[in-house]
């Protein structure tokens, strides 16, 4: 399968890049930019074509991995689809419901698979921690802090110059990891509601289909000695914690391509296809409205 990598910023160089040129199950074809020459040098340290035309790009592969601000990447991800490109997105797919929804029907209208990439559900010990659990069953609760730093003084982040996470904070970066372990295990959330911390921190109260409630803490300034994640479910079966990441994205990135790889030839979305990217924007979209009224939300 030949893939593109439409993206030239820190995510798209550190992870995209690399595993696209190494994965076996794809051939790396090109890199399109919104600035042409960091396109081309991109692309030249991998052996592959920078191109400015994202049309012709398109026309040339299978398949489109994503690696852009939520801001823009929906359009594109239409674009790519609508071009007959399975789809590999980053989280949030969009930052409105109506745009993430237009992905989905996208993807879906032109029978193109799609994959988000959570890093956390392609972990290798997460994934089957999630797995385990969430055929466990009898959860009563959940908890899951996502404290970052990337805007903390004395942070070295290398996104500390996104400009939408700057606007969006910890509830639209974050936010989606925690959402993509809980709902699988605790079940679709059916009510939220959120509470502001300090600066850009939130928290939230989730009610969740299957009776269980569950708990968000999430920040990008934390102070850098006190940020971490961690993530505790308790209930009949006593109480665990989902397994520290012990591998970086890198690893994480290969299990996603061989999701989209498995989607595209048995036709079977996956679960962390853009449906469920969808559902988690409008979980996000519902906890945004609840911070502006001060009450909690029915999804």
């Amino acid at each position: 399968m030949r893939i593109g990598l439409l993206g030239t910023g820190p995510w798209a160089e550190r992870v995209h890049a690399p595993v696209l040129a190494k994965h076996p199950g794809f051939e790396f074809a090109g890199v399109w930019g919104r600035r042409p020459e960091a396109a081309a040098a991109l692309g030249a340290q991998h052996g592959v074509p920078g191109h400015d035309d994202l049309d012709r790009l398109l026309g040339e592969v299978d398949a489109v991995s994503i690696a852009l601000p939520p801001t823009v990447q929906a359009d594109l991800a239409v674009r790519a689809a609508e071009a007959g490109c399975h789809l590999l997105l980053d989280k949030p797919v969009a930052l409105t419901v109506p745009d993430a929804r237009r992905v989905v029907e996208a993807a879906e209208a032109h029978r193109m698979a799609s994959v988000v990439f959570f890093t956390v559900r392609f972990g290798g010990e997460q994934l089957p921690w999630i797995e385990e659990q969430a055929a466990v069953g009898g959860w009563f609760t959940g908890r899951s802090d996502w404290l970052g730093s990337v805007f903390a003084p004395g942070s070295t982040s290398a996104y500390a110059s996104s400009q939408w996470r700057k606007d969006k904070g910890a509830l639209w970066d974050v936010g989606p990891h925690a959402l993509s372990v809980l709902l699988p295990v605790l079940g679709d959330a059916t009510a939220v509601t959120a509470v502001p911390g300090p600066l850009d921190t939130v928290h939230l109260v989730l009610r969740h289909a299957g009776g269980a409630s569950s708990t968000l803490a999430l920040s990008l300034t934390t102070p850098v000695s006190g940020g971490g994640t961690g993530m505790e479910l308790r209930g009949e079966a006593g109480t665990v914690h989902l397994p520290e990441r012990g591998e970086g994205p890198i690893a994480a990135f290969h299990r996603a391509l061989d999701a989209l790889a498995t989607a595209a030839r048995t036709g079977e979305p996956h679960p962390c296809s853009a449906a469920f990217g969808l559902r988690t924007v409008e979980i996000l979209a519902a906890a945004e409205r609840s911070l502006a009224t001060g009450t909690a939300v029915e999804l």
